[in-house]
Order: C-alpha cells, then sequence, then structure tokens
C-alpha cells in the first residue's frame, strides 16, 4: 500500500485533486487521521470522521485506482438482504463460478432482512476491502455508493428491490413476464378464481409478478378478487398460512399462484392438511424453478428464473468494472419460462 504522503487522487472532472494532506490541513486533523477514514479503520472518532467524510465529498475525492490484486487475492463481496433459502443458494453457486474463472474469492454479508445496507456493513467492508461489491435484492444509499466510488470499490445489483438509478449496473429477470406466463396458464385451463399469495410489497420483483397476474387478468377479461390476494416473504412459512386462510374459505380458490417455490411448498402442505388434493381440487404455480421444485408432490409447476446465470453475469458484469472496461450493458434482463408439471389442471 502507498503510503499516506505518496497517495496520488484524481477529481471526477479531470482536474487535479487535493492530497488528502491538504484534506488534513484543511479539516485540522493529521493526515493518517484521513488516511484511517480512506481505509475505514475504526480508531476514528464519530465526528471526525463525519468531517473528513464531508470534506472528501466536497472535493470529490477519488483514490486512483490501485494496481489489480496479484492472482487468487481479490475478494468479491455478495451482500444478501438475507440468507438462508435455496434461492440464495443458486446465486451463490452462479456467483462462485464465475468468480472462481477469474481467480477470486467470494464472501458473504448479510444485512438481517434489511434492504438498505447499515454503517456497520459498510465500515467492514472498508476494513477488508473487496475488489468489488455485489448487492443483491438491496441498494446501496446514494451517500455509500459515493463511499464506494472514493476507494475504487465498484459494485452490480442483483434483483434490485426497487427502480435503480440509471447508473447503477444491474441484472435481474422478466418478473413481469413470469407473472404474466404463470397466469395465463391457469386462466387457460379454465381457472376464474385464481388467488396470488405475493412476496414482500418493497420489493421491485414481487411487484412486477403481481403486476403481470393483473395484466393476464385484465388480456382475459377476468376481473382480479382483491381478496384472494395475500402478502408474504418468499419462505415456506408464508406461504403456509396463506394456503391456510385461503383454501379454508367456503369459496375458496380455484388455483394460487405463489410469489416463490418455497410459498408454493406451503400452500401444497396447508392443502394435504385440509383434505384437498392437487391439482384436483386446487392448481398450484411456483416461482423460480429451484431444484426441490420437481421433488415436490405433485412435482411443481412454476416458473423458471435464471438465478445461476444471473450471479455468473453480475460477477463477469462486476469484474469488468474491477479491470476498468466498460460493460456492455448496464441493464441485464433475462428472460423467465413457464414449467408446467403435475400441480395445475383444469379446475374440477
Amino acid at each position: 500500500m502507498s503510503s499516506p504522503s505518496a497517495e496520488q487522487t484524481e477529481h471526477a472532472s479531470g482536474r487535479a485533486a487535493p492530497t488528502i494532506a491538504q484534506i488534513a490541513q484543511e479539516v485540522g486533523v493529521s493526515v493518517p487521521t484521513v488516511s484511517k477514514v480512506l481505509n475505514g479503520r475504526a480508531d476514528v472518532a464519530a465526528t471526525t470522521r463525519s468531517r473528513v467524510e464531508a470534506a472528501l465529498e466536497r472535493h470529490h475525492y477519488q483514490r486512483r485506482k490501485a494496481a489489480p490484486p496479484p492472482e487468487g487475492s481479490g475478494l468479491v463481496d455478495l451482500v444478501f438482504h438475507r440468507l438462508g433459502s435455496a434461492w440464495s443458494m443458486e446465486i451463490i453457486r452462479g456467483v462462485e463460478d464465475a468468480a472462481a474463472a477469474h481467480h477470486m474469492s467470494v464472501i458473504l454479508s448479510e444485512l438481517g432482512g434489511q434492504h438498505r445496507p447499515p454503517q456497520a456493513w459498510l465500515d467492514a467492508t472498508l476494513l477488508r476491502p473487496p475488489v468489488g461489491v455485489l448487492m443483491v435484492a438491496s441498494r446501496l444509499a446514494p451517500a455509500q455508493q459515493r463511499v464506494l466510488a472514493r476507494r475504487s470499490i465498484p459494485f452490480v445489483v442483483i434483483d434490485t428491490d426497487g427502480e435503480p438509478p440509471k447508473d447503477v449496473p444491474t441484472v435481474g429477470s422478466d418478473n413481469w413476464n413470469g407473472g404474466l406466463a404463470a397466469t395465463r396458464h391457469l386462466l387457460a385451463l379454465g381457472h376464474r378464481r385464481i388467488a396470488a399469495v405475493s412476496g414482500p410489497t418493497d420489493m421491485l420483483c414481487s411487484r412486477a409478478r403481481l403486476d403481470g397476474f393483473r395484466s393476464a387478468h385484465a388480456e382475459a377479461g377476468v376481473a382480479v378478487d382483491d381478496s384472494l390476494i395475500l402478502p408474504g416473504n418468499f419462505y415456506v412459512e408464508t406461504g403456509y398460512r396463506a394456503g391456510r386462510e385461503l383454501l379454508s374459505r367456503p369459496d375458496r380458490p380455484t388455483a394460487v399462484f405463489a410469489g416463490s417455490d418455497m410459498q408454493a411448498l406451503g400452500v401444497l402442505r396447508a392443502a394435504h392438511e385440509l383434505g384437498l388434493s392437487v391439482p384436483r381440487d386446487v392448481s398450484v404455480v411456483g416461482y423460480d424453478d429451484l431444484s426441490l421444485a420437481e421433488w415436490a408432490t405433485p412435482a411443481l409447476t412454476t416458473v423458471r428464473q435464471p438465478l445461476m446465470e444471473m450471479g455468473a453475469l453480475a460477477t463477469r458484469m462486476l469484474i469488468d468494472l474491477v479491470e476498468e472496461r466498460s460493460p456492455q450493458s448496464l441493464r441485464i434482463n433475462l428472460t423467465t419460462e413457464l414449467v408446467v408439471r403435475e400441480s395445475t389442471a383444469p379446475p374440477a
């Protein structure tokens, strides 16, 4: 690592940027203190850190990109809002395969269900630091983006939770079309009372799937019964609870579109406990096409989402940024595909 006095910088506009010595003089702190802030060191008082960060931002300070790390030493930080599902494992496999091909290692971070990383995550990241960051279903605040940019740490978002700024690289899939295809399939079978167990309302992917669900109904001239749409969180427990509630109704739906395969498994369990046969009494469609979908009883009709490919593409995009190559596109949206198995049939 270069010594603080030798630190070289660039201004975003191309003009000469101040050195950290000049930043230190302006703020009234030592050069090592500015260097500690830049390197994410924790042994700096919070008020001092804030003053230094404000000065760095005021001058649009950006550290000159360091030489590429020795082969095999680069770290990619893969950040999930929540771990523990088969869905996250598919993305991890894609990221690890692509990173290994470039002799890089992957470290995992979890945000405890939050979609906005806390300061503690940023502090830990700057202490490592990784060559780049992959955010899954979460986003950096603008100030956090600027902090990473000042350290020349690029980032890419996988399956963004909301509409990102145009300059933020993202990889996702066509969730709207997935919801449309699943619902078209059920309508084509003759179902007219179709329930939906959605994902979190604060995630773009779940809103898009539900929009596709509604669009298929509008296309077929069939009214949507909003009382049959229940929120969830993509995990099996919410699918089970929603399934118990929906399928216990005297006017129960004849089909359920679940926002994830895990939720669909919960619906299958609820149907079994209520003495209902799938698909004779109720059809069920999932989303993701996890490996367990075809092993369910009955085998699950679902929307295939290319999770491994999403992880791999995002990693390759990140490596392009690390190696100062411009990605071919900042927005990649992969196609989805309906996979018809045994859990759907015409209503009895």
